[in-house]
């Protein structure tokens, strides 16, 4: 099988070691996997601002630099991301028939990181080891739009020494939501502190989750609260005390 990894702003600018462990866990995998050289953000900031004309010129160049060669599959370690290039791109191409086209082949061959793993892969178990008591954080976009939720918990329970735990209002945002944090800040961060109420109540050493941007959120107000909570992407958790 080959692949494309297409990775988000996030990883790229703030947390690269993500993009490492989803190339290595594909890799044990036997998959060929490829980094399409020329690929930039999604278009995603620009979309949910309201800048349609810049998104689309965005997302010209992402379909441009992902259909220069065939790949079976393009994943990314974003629900957020996969959400934008496999749902919204039809939308901001919706009157332009050849764009639009374009963006509904290859959104098709767009697939989460958990959700190829489980779903084409058929793989649960990567012999991966983590000591700790975790809580999994399921972004807005991969739980609203991409239905992508028992995947990643799929994955974790196979963690050896992993205990995987609830807790409360878990369905709730992390009050990042891209813009909206800049936006309104003081909401945000109202969002990020309930977050963490429930995270301590759970009495998890852990937080894990499939987004970098809501991990670099909720891990940038633990911080700054003075929790020492442990936080890591799903990818760095299934590459950890690998088995061979």
């Amino acid at each position: 099988m080959r692949v494309a990894l297409f990775v988000p702003c996030y990883v790229d600018q703030i947390n690269p070691e993500v993009g490492v462990s989803v190339v290595r866990v594909l890799r044990r995998l036997g998959v060929d996997v490829t980094y399409p050289e020329g690929q930039t953000c999604c278009g995603q900031p620009a979309f949910n601002s309201g800048f349609f004309d810049e998104a689309r010129s965005v997302g010209r160049r992402f379909l441009d630099v992902f259909e220069r060669e065939r790949f079976d599959y393009i994943v990314c370690p974003s629900g957020s991301c996969t959400t934008m290039v496999s749902h919204y791109y039809p939308f901001i191409f919706k009157d332009l028939p050849d764009e639009r086209e374009r963006s509904e082949t290859l959104g098709q061959r767009v697939r989460e990181f958990s959700d190829f793993l489980v779903n084409v892969m058929g793989v649960k178990d990567l012999g991966a080891r983590l000591e700790g008591r975790a809580v999994f954080h399921t972004g807005c976009h991969q739980r609203r739009e991409l239905g992508v939720l028992e995947e990643p918990r799929e994955l974790l329970a196979s963690v050896d020494e992993l205990e995987l735990v609830g807790w409360e209002n878990e369905e709730l945002c992390c009050g990042f939501g891209g813009t909206f944090a800049v936006k309104m800040p003081d909401v945000s961060t109202a969002m990020a502190d309930e977050k963490i109420k429930a995270l301590q109540k759970s009495g998890a050493d852990t937080l894990i989750s499939g987004d970098s941007s809501c991990l670099m959120h909720l891990k940038g107000r633990l911080r700054r609260t003075g929790h020492d909570t442990r936080v890591l992407h799903l990818a760095q958790v299934l590459d950890s005390g690998k088995a061979g």
